[in-house]
């Protein structure tokens, strides 16, 4: 059976996935929050690890312990995120810090400390969770959309970098989801046109689960 390690797994569309997936896979979830995410893996009966994805030490040893139990991670998801809007001058540095930590390093920290392991099985899939917001501008959104613009970049130069090792990389684009993203960071939302989870997910097995002689690059999803 394959292993699947999911990033922000302890709620939103991390956890969805993990709960769907959870089926046909091994799934480690991965989160900072020792109890939340002690929960949602009880919650989703899959395994997990304690990990902050802006400590590399932390995540290189979360993907050590996975190795060494599971033997190799078939499939990488990065779907750790967290929100910020409002015009630049207004948002709070630390916070910007954080967010950038988060959205863009954390993802960048977590395929690093994965990448020799597929490397070394000549075979794997990164799965990026980057959203349309790494497509597009907005206003009040210049924190958010350049976390967001740096992972697109980061995707689209890994999977050039990767080419013919047989590990593939693929930049997720949906649109808004219904998830707590947005009341995590004290903001509140008229959701009624935002993305169902179940639709979501659905579209990340579909990438998970393409055949491994193909690579999907892009792959979107908005509300019509």
């Amino acid at each position: 059976m394959k292993t699947i390690l999911i990033s922000g797994g302890s709620d939103g569309l991390g956890k969805a996935v993990a709960l769907k997936l959870s089926k046909k896979y091994n799934v480690v979830i991965l989160a900072n929050d020792p109890d939340k995410i002690e929960q949602a893996a009880k919650e989703i009966g899959c395994d997990f690890k304690v990990a902050d994805v802006t400590d590399y030490s932390s995540i290189n040893n979360a993907v050590s312990e996975v190795i060494k139990k599971y033997k190799a991670i078939d499939y990488l998801i990065n779907s750790a995120g967290l929100w910020i809007e409002g015009l630049l001058e207004t948002n709070e540095p630390e916070k910007i810090r954080k967010v950038m930590d988060v959205n863009a390093t954390g993802t960048i920290f977590l395929t690093h400390a994965v990448l020799p392991y597929m490397k070394k099985e000549k075979s794997g899939r990164i799965i990026n969770i980057i959203s349309q917001a790494g497509l597009e501008a907005k206003t009040e959104r210049s924190v958010y959309m350049s976390s967001k613009w740096a992972i697109t970049g980061f995707t689209k130069a890994l999977a050039v970098e990767l080419a013919g090792s047989g590990i593939t990389v693929t930049g997720f684009y949906p649109g808004r989801m219904k998830t707590k993203l947005f009341a995590k960071a004290g903001i509140e939302k008229d959701m009624t046109n935002f993305l169902e989870l179940v639709d979501v997910v659905r579209a990340v097995e579909f990438i998970v689960e393409t055949p491994d002689e193909l690579t999907i690059p892009e792959f979107g999803i908005k509300s019509a």
